[in-house]
């Protein structure tokens, strides 16, 4: 146990240094690294109780998912249904619920089976997604399941989690908090953002885009004002005021957006500018070159920002999306569109602002209490083990160093329950000397020489320590698996805790103890 090759001693004295010059600016104050390249800077971030910042707390609007499920079904019904030359009439959605009429009773039987390849039922993996029924000959009606609402909402929640998380990282903060609380919230902490009305406005939009045709002729102002769409169209609202009927069926949507960003018109007013994937250029060359000098409508979230009259063919994959934009909105549009549209909308129902005071007042008390239970532990040590105590204290020390090297390498958030797990770590550190110091106290006291002593002690207490720290490392990792914002906090604190105090302990302490036998040569020891 003892013995060290040279390749050992310069790993582990490698790991060490490394560990130590990682931590070092985390422990510099921001002027001092801030013209540093980012790669000889790693730091550990604050969390929002330490740096404050804004939380959120959204809420999905299931209503309105439901409602999109719908036309999604509604379309791709008539799609299948006109693919293989079946007519439907009579369409509708009321009642949560789609049902229609097919025109020739004798192809009922397909239309049922169409319906039925669509409910998801009988595919590995997935929930029933529709109930389809057929209380008349010729009428098929399809009704969503408690099961494939649930899937849906599930599914819907995670890809928004997804999306806010590119949102607001496209700010350049750091480490945000983005999780999911129930089956329909989800959390966001920004810490460094005092306002709140930012995140609000970026995560907020749904970024829902359309581009729809509008009609050669435009219902009656009585129509218009009702909201009562003709069939296969929809009224929409208008950013300057006013509403305008278009297609129900969009030409090309935001999924089919593979670039946007902000950029300035001939006038010089900003706007933003997007690039079509191939699908989505071919699709929007051929509507605007079979229809010049028609209106177009582009559609935001349900408002039609602006409807542009075709002058010519827009041939290049490209187009640009005007309206009352400032600088700072059409930016913040598009990173909507190039992160992606949540496809689910949601709304605060919760905001709050952390003062940086209350956690810098929660930094200073970690510090002192960090500082009060090391110099207990170093006195303890010291006096009751002496020289070995010694090597102790002095591993605590590097330890210290390779928790807070360790948290910048993997750019890590400390929060105010991981200061708590950083007091406790140095606290529970020394365990592990304690446990060997104890176990070579009992060797000397059998008779063996001190050599025998030191050697035995360590590779039986070595087991029990690996032991413990398995078990402690197990419950660190579920606590940081399956807890949430501060329980994950002092998971992360403690399982690297855990790690760089057994390396330490273990390893470090054993290689410092050989060094000084090797060099002394002791006939006795007093512990």
């Amino acid at each position: 146990m003892l013995n060290f090759s040279r390749l050992q001693v310069w790993l582990i004295t490698a790991v060490c240094m490394f560990g130590v010059l990682l931590s070092i600016p985390s422990l510099l104050p921001p002027h001092v690294t801030e013209n540093w390249p980012n790669w000889a800077k790693p730091h550990v971030n604050m969390g929002l109780d330490l740096a404050g910042g804004s939380q959120l707390l959204l809420e999905a609007d299931t209503s309105s998912l439901a409602r999109q499920r719908l036309e999604t079904i509604e379309d791709l019904m008539r799609t299948e249904t006109r693919r293989v030359n079946i007519d439907i009439a009579d369409v509708s959605t009321a009642e949560n619920q789609l049902s229609f009429t097919v025109g020739n009773p004798d192809q009922a039987d397909q239309a049922l089976q169409i319906a039925r390849a669509q409910s998801g039922a009988g595919m590995v993996g997935t929930a029933t997604q529709w109930d389809v029924a057929r209380p008349e000959p010729n009428r098929i009606v399809m009704r969503p399941t408690a099961a494939g609402q649930s899937e849906a909402v599930d599914n819907a929640m995670a890809a928004a989690r997804d999306v806010i998380d590119r949102r607001i990282n496209s700010l350049g903060t750091l480490e945000p908090t983005i999780i999911r609380e129930g089956s329909d919230r989800i959390l966001v902490q920004v810490p460094g953002v005092q306002n709140p009305e930012q995140i609000k406005s970026l995560i907020g939009r749904t970024a829902r885009l359309e581009f729809k045709a509008v009609p050669d002729e435009q219902p009656s102002a009585e129509v218009l004002a009702s909201g009562r769409a003709p069939p296969g169209l929809q009224i929409l609202p208008m950013a300057d005021g006013g509403r305008i009927a278009v297609q129900r069926r969009a030409i090309i949507t935001g999924d089919q957006i593979v670039r946007a960003q902000q950029s300035f018109n001939q006038q010089g007013q900003p706007d933003v500018s997007i690039t079509f994937d191939s699908n989505g250029g071919t699709r929007f060359a051929k509507h605007t070159r079979e229809n010049v000098r028609k209106l177009f409508a582009i559609v935001l979230d349900g408002t039609v920002l602006s409807a542009p009259v075709i002058n010519e063919p827009i041939l290049g994959g490209q187009a640009s999306i005007a309206g009352n934009f400032t600088v700072e909105s059409a930016n913040e549009l598009a990173i909507s569109l190039r992160s992606g549209r949540l496809p689910v909308e949601l709304k605060v129902v919760d905001e709050r602002t952390v003062s940086p005071e209350l956690g810098r007042d929660s930094i200073e008390l970690g510090v002192l209490a960090t500082i009060i239970g090391a110099v207990l532990v170093i006195g303890f040590m010291l006096l009751t083990y002496g020289g070995f105590g010694l090597f102790a204290v002095t591993a605590l020390v590097l330890n210290v160093f390779l928790i807070l090297g360790w948290m910048a390498l993997f750019n890590a958030t400390l929060t105010l329950p991981g200061i708590a797990g950083f007091v406790l770590t140095i606290g529970a550190a020394v365990d592990a000397n304690i446990i060997i110091n104890e176990r070579i106290r009992e060797e000397l006291r059998r008779g063996r020489t001190v050599l025998d002593s030191i050697d035995t002690g360590w590779k039986e207490a070595s087991t029990a320590i690996l032991d413990a720290n398995v078990t402690n490392a197990i419950a660190g990792a579920l606590m940081f698996q399956f807890g949430s914002g501060p329980v994950r906090g002092f998971a992360v604190v403690l399982v690297i805790g855990i790690i760089t105090s057994a390396f330490t302990a273990i390893t470090v302490a054993r290689l410092w103890v050989s060094i000084w036998v090797r060099r002394r040569r002791p006939k006795s020891l007093v512990l």
